[in-house]
Order: structure tokens, then sequence, then C-alpha cells
């Protein structure tokens, strides 16, 4: 059975919790993402999604100049640590419905982190089921 530590991306973007919305979504955009750990240092304390931006800030009507990722970024994580294994991942993300997970070590420092597609390319077995719990709608949707 591999670990966590066998599968995740190591080299992960960050973003501190005192940038402003607009910096956030520049980087997401330059990296291609959808998703940032919000980091003070190496310490997680959040993630900060697109859906975050849309939803908790342009929605609301907040100024992306003047608001900071702390404001909207969603506090109450999921994460793994480097030494679960890989079953955990692909059990976490379906019930949670979640793409991607940060990883942490002892001292809850990022050390990288697990996507959907780490599963797929690096992981043992298939993925079947958590994609589909993954895909499955929300509650509104149903």
């Amino acid at each position: 059975m591999s670990t966590i530590a066998e599968i995740m991306s190591t080299d992960v973007r960050t973003i501190q919790p005192q940038e402003s919305l607009r910096r956030a979504a520049q980087c997401m955009q330059e990296l291609d993402v959808g998703s940032l750990p919000v980091c003070d240092g190496e310490r997680l304390l959040g993630m900060l999604t697109d859906r975050d931006i849309t939803v908790r800030g342009v929605a609301d009507g907040l100024n992306p100049d003047d608001v900071c990722v702390s404001d909207i970024m969603t506090p109450d994580i999921v994460y793994l640590t480097v030494d679960q294994d890989v079953d955990d991942a692909k059990r976490m993300m379906g019930d949670r419905q979640l793409r991607r997970l940060p990883v942490i070590d002892a001292d809850r420092k990022l050390v990288g982190i697990v996507s959907l597609g780490d599963l797929a390319v690096r992981g043992s077995g298939h993925i079947d089921k958590a994609l589909r719990d993954i895909s499955e709608p929300g509650q509104e949707a149903r």
C-alpha cells in the first residue's frame, strides 16, 4: 500500500493571509490552478479556492484590492499527513467531494498536496469510487 508521501506533489505554491484577493486570483491565473494553500511561513492556515473568491468575495460585492485572503479563505480544512495511506486520501476526497488535499507534517507545516490527478497517475488501485463520490451533485442540486 502506498503512502501519501510517495505520491504527493511537493512543489506547492502558497499565498499569505494578508495578500489581496486580486493577488490571489492573479496567482491562480498564472499557475492555472483553482486553489491555493494559505500559509504563514510554512504553517498551513487554510485554503483559498476560486469558488471562495467568487462566492464569498465577488458575490458579496467586496473590493478585491481591499479584502485579504484571510477574510474569505476556508479555515477549517481537511488535510492529510505524510504517513497516511492512499486509501485514506481516496476516502476523504470522496466523502467530502474534494479534488485536492494539502499534506502536512507533525508541526502542521505544509509539505505537499495530493490531487485527484496524483491518485490517478501515481496511486495504487482504482480511483473510480473516489471520482464518482467527488463528482456527485451537492445536496442543493439533488
